[in-house]
């Protein structure tokens, strides 16, 4: 199994990152029978999986649900698991039993979106032995402030990402995503931090990148993100083999001799 250690060999020896997000078992299986370097349960399963509009709908149980089957899945991936909306921002005890809950169902490491207010409690959390990587940029869950645009192009905004890339490094994170960020950005953050940066929408300059498993595979016909490059048009292959199946139902070819028991 890799470890968040082999992040920080992987940005030494200058070898790119590549992360899936996903969420269930045969998602997890396909990932660790390829190449990937490690999973991320990421809480837009609120989004993909469950059709909310934004991923503040994650709960600690969500979470931690799709986290166990991602582990079924892939037994020696590397997986970490998003800590949902507001799981950080109460008492440290809190957020200690929310990120315990994700480790017991499986998860090797969380993700916690920004660092403003809850700098502290990520420490805290690096402290008490759970691993922990950042997320600075468009942070999904607070979209209410930010909605889904560009973060970091005027003077203010990208010094302010590139404090937080350093608070989440001080605290102690092991990697930081990120997210729509110009590239200029992303690439200076990478030069600056030790700990590995990895891009979604930021560019090639990062460390490496991260991908939904819906989005890479092209299976969501209604929802093509411009960051994202759908590696296979996996709509058009589904829906055609679903209409294959009706046909072959309706005209009496399935099932043959070969799918009927004697």
């Amino acid at each position: 199994m890799k470890s968040i250690h082999d992040f920080s060999r992987a940005k030494r020896a200058r070898q790119r990152i590549a992360l899936v997000t996903a969420y269930d078992v045969l998602a997890a299986r396909t990932a660790a029978e390829a190449d990937v370097d490690a999973i991320l349960v990421g809480d837009s399963v609120a989004m993909v999986v469950h059709g909310h509009a934004s991923t503040i709908h994650a709960t600690v149980e969500m979470m931690a649900l799709h986290t166990a089957a991602v582990r079924r899945g892939a037994p020696e991936m590397l997986v970490i698991a998003d800590m949902p909306f507001l799981s950080v921002r109460g008492e440290r005890g809190a957020a200690v039993e929310a990120a315990g809950v994700l480790l017991r169902a499986g998860a090797n490491a969380v993700k916690i979106e920004g660092v403003a207010g809850h700098g502290e409690i990520i420490e805290h959390l690096v402290e008490s032995g759970v691993p922990v990587m950042g997320h600075v940029g468009l942070t999904p869950q607070s979209y209410h402030q930010l909605g889904h645009r560009v973060q970091g192009r005027e003077v203010k905004a990208a010094a302010r990402i590139r404090a937080e890339a350093g608070a989440l490094e001080a605290a102690g994170a092991f990697g930081v995503v990120l997210e729509c960020v110009p590239s200029a950005l992303a690439r200076r953050i990478s030069k600056e931090r030790t700990i590995p940066t990895i891009g979604i929408g930021a560019g090639k300059g990062t460390d490496g990148q991260v991908l939904v498993w819906t989005d890479l595979l092209g299976l969501d016909a209604a929802f093509r993100p411009s960051f994202a490059r759908a590696f296979a048009d996996g709509h058009a292959l589904t829906k055609d083999a679903l209409n294959a199946y009706v046909r072959a139902v309706r005209t009496g070819a399935f099932p043959g001799a070969e799918e009927t028991p004697a």
